[in-house]
């Protein structure tokens, strides 16, 4: 029988519509039950492509006996936390502090009044590895709700007061500057992986943020060491089998030091991420390996997550169908054996495929299977044999039951792939590219904003979800729409753009310049989330940063860049201290101390010379430089669609480009050659 979940949107909140829990989700009529019956809440929060999450539902969720004793002594209330992020920052906050680590599934019990007062995150069935068992977890919170209820209020009571009192107090630091900068690059030296790439140990999280900071590092300074560690932290991972060889596309994670072995879930986030950085490294150095892999995760995004809407799913998992046992396990679509591999390529190019994907008879990961990577040294292949090597292999994975896909689109998420797609677009020659970018920008016009007075988080199959969105979906939806003007001139994005961060200054910024996650008139939680410091993708915080700094740039508003400086002094904090956790930040900061330069292209729109310009501009490595394209402004502000173009005119009646610096600008130049020595450009 259904529970209250049935009618929900969230993919992994209807994953749970049958189980024997009696489900809730997050609503005061969940908690108005608990108060009434006079029990605590079992919260459980997590996502889609979980692993962990499908194993506790499978061993416990849908076990009779284990949700009979739930259905009696809880109410039982289910969260997708990428759907509520908000809910999911406040309540892991608690679960860290108490015990030293946090995870998904996320278990939190909670009084009526949504205080917690007991946290962990995967119980096993059994007693395990010194874990208690879900059930006596269960009965010893029962036991001490039922026989110790002051006690339990106490402590609720007591962990609400103490979350209050950690109130962050960055808004007095000082913007970033340089000597921060070289700060945060030495701290990075010392976290360093020189043999593997990489920052720290296992696991190991490709550290896409971080690395775009060392890249507009190396732009603004020319320090070699920044570009190596980039360079040679992307290659690692390129050959690695946390990138999928076959299909393109990064895992979440390695389970390991060497990038071998990942955690399969592919995420929408770390993958537009990484499509960004492995392009700009391409336009750092001009890398053949960098071109490839930004084109085949590009690819991958648009061919299996781009979902019949025009935007993109959030996941893929990392579980699906063995197809030998039929049991749902994790990497079943991703790995090989030697005999598999010549099953489908015959003897020889399968040996020949082992060679070059490290396969081997004892394998790298379970059951003698093998994650493909692609180790120096392997066969001497040329291009023609490598590609048919693995459009063959491809193409007999393609018949192995594929990985489930969470097809909900999150803006946030989305806005990333935007920004991603739209870059690769124009510097391969993609147009392609370009067009499925504008496709997922318009939606998130059409679904996720539809004249609203806000930005929605989610939507799925067409229909806008019913969370209001975060700092995060705000300003990365911004950074998206500014990349996609950058490229397309049409000034319409940058509009978007500003409606956006201007309703973060307006709802999402307190007095003394930091910022909320949470909209000022957003439900009132035991804590309103306040964290700045970027994990898996980019934090509200830094990406409102980012997004109000490029919107200054074009529109030379005073307001915007002040909020952008303001919030930047999190950097001015953090950045010596823990630059590993604050990269784009970082990268934002290396923006605001070049400038940014602003870049304006001015030209008729068919004309080649004003196209080549603007291709040169696009490659530029100045950090942060914003671009307008387009028709000369007339002084009344008619014409050209951008600001940057107001007073340009073309000289000598050919197509002209502008470099400044807080609208300060260097000599005009017709001269692609020139402009690229103004900006720092590879050859296109």
């Amino acid at each position: 029988m259904p529970n209250h979940l049935a009618n929900e949107t969230s993919p992994y909140l209807l994953q749970h519509a049958d189980n024997p829990v009696d489900w809730w989700p997050w609503s005061p009529e969940a908690f108005a039950e608990a108060r009434e019956r006079g029990v605590p809440v079992l919260l459980s929060v997590g996502y889609s492509s979980c692993h962990w999450c499908h194993v506790m539902a499978h061993e416990s969720f849908e076990d009779e006996l284990s949700a009979a004793y739930m259905n009696e002594h809880f109410v039982n209330i289910k969260v997708d936390r990428e759907e509520r992020p908000d809910i999911d920052a406040v309540y892991m906050e608690a679960v860290q502090a108490a015990t030293g680590q946090g995870g998904w599934p996320m278990t939190v019990f909670l009084t009526a009044d949504a205080e917690p007062f007991y946290f962990g995150t995967y119980f096993p069935p059994e007693p395990r590895h010194g874990m208690p068992s879900f059930m006596q977890v269960l009965e010893g919170v029962r036991t001490a709700w039922a026989g110790r209820p002051e006690e339990v209020t106490d402590v609720a009571q007591r962990i609400v007061r103490d979350l209050a009192g950690r109130q962050l107090d960055y808004g007095k630091a000082g913007t970033p500057g340089p000597g921060e900068l070289s700060q945060a690059l030495l701290g990075l030296t010392r976290d360093y992986d020189e043999a593997r790439g990489g920052f720290g140990g296992a696991p190991k999280f490709p550290p896409s943020m971080v690395l775009e900071f060392l890249l507009r590092h190396h732009a603004r300074t020319g320090a070699e060491g920044a570009l190596q560690m980039a360079a040679d932290t992307c290659e690692a991972m390129a050959r690695g089998g946390i990138y999928d060889q076959l299909g393109g596309g990064f895992a979440r994670y390695s389970v390991d030091r060497e990038w071998v072995v990942p955690h399969f879930e592919k995420m929408l986030y770390d993958n537009a991420l990484l499509c960004r950085v492995y392009a700009h490294l391409w336009r750092a150095t001009g890398s053949e390996l960098a071109r490839r892999v930004a084109v085949e995760t590009a690819d991958f995004m648009v061919r299996e997550l781009r979902t019949a809407e025009g935007g993109f799913a959030s996941a893929l998992d990392a579980d699906s169908e063995d197809p030998v046992t039929g049991e749902h396990v994790e990497g079943a679509y991703y790995a090989w054996t030697p005999q598999e591999l010549r099953q489908v390529l015959g003897e020889r190019d399968g040996d020949l495929a082992a060679a070059l994907f490290g396969v081997t008879g004892e394998g790298t990961f379970e059951h003698g299977k093998s994650v493909l990577q692609l180790p120096p040294g392997g066969p001497d292949l040329d291009a023609e044999q490598v590609a048919d090597i693995k459009a063959r292999l491809l193409a007999a994975r393609a018949d192995r039951p594929a990985p489930g896909r969470d097809d909900k689109i999150v803006a946030a998420w989305n806005g990333l792939a935007i920004a991603a797609l739209a870059e690769c677009g124009a510097f391969f020659d993609r147009p392609d590219l370009v067009e499925r970018a504008t496709e997922a920008a318009d939606l998130l016009v059409r679904v996720h904003m539809d004249g609203r007075a806000r930005l929605a988080r989610t939507s799925r199959d067409g229909q806008v979800g019913p969370n209001s969105g975060v700092l995060e979906d705000y300003g990365d939806v911004a950074e998206g729409f500014l990349a996609l003007a950058a490229v397309t001139g049409e000034g319409v994005w940058l509009e978007f753009a500003g409606f956006l961060v201007d309703l973060v200054m307006t709802r999402f910024t307190a007095e003394d310049g930091s910022l909320y996650d949470t909209a000022h008139d957003a439900e009132q939680l035991i804590r309103r989330p306040q964290d700045p410091t970027d994990t898996a993708a980019p934090s509200g915080w830094t990406a409102a940063a980012g997004a109000l700094l490029s919107y200054a740039a074009h529109t030379g508003s005073e307001p915007h860049r002040t909020a952008a400086e303001r919030a930047l002094a999190v950097v001015h904090a953090l950045g010596p201290r823990a630059p590993r956790f604050i990269g784009h930040g970082l990268a934002v900061a290396e923006a605001l101390v070049d400038g940014p330069r602003e870049v304006a292209v001015v030209g008729h729109p068919q004309d080649a010379a004003r196209a080549e310009l603007h291709r040169v501009a696009l490659l530029g490595t100045a950090p942060g430089a914003v671009v307008a394209t387009g028709l000369p402004r007339a002084a009344d502000g008619s014409g050209g669609e951008f600001p940057l173009l107001g007073g340009r005119t073309l000289v000598g009646g050919l197509p002209t480009a502008y470099v400044c610096r807080h609208f300060v600008c260097a000599r005009p130049t017709s001269d692609p050659a020139e402009l690229a020595e103004q900006l720092g450009a590879v050859s296109p």
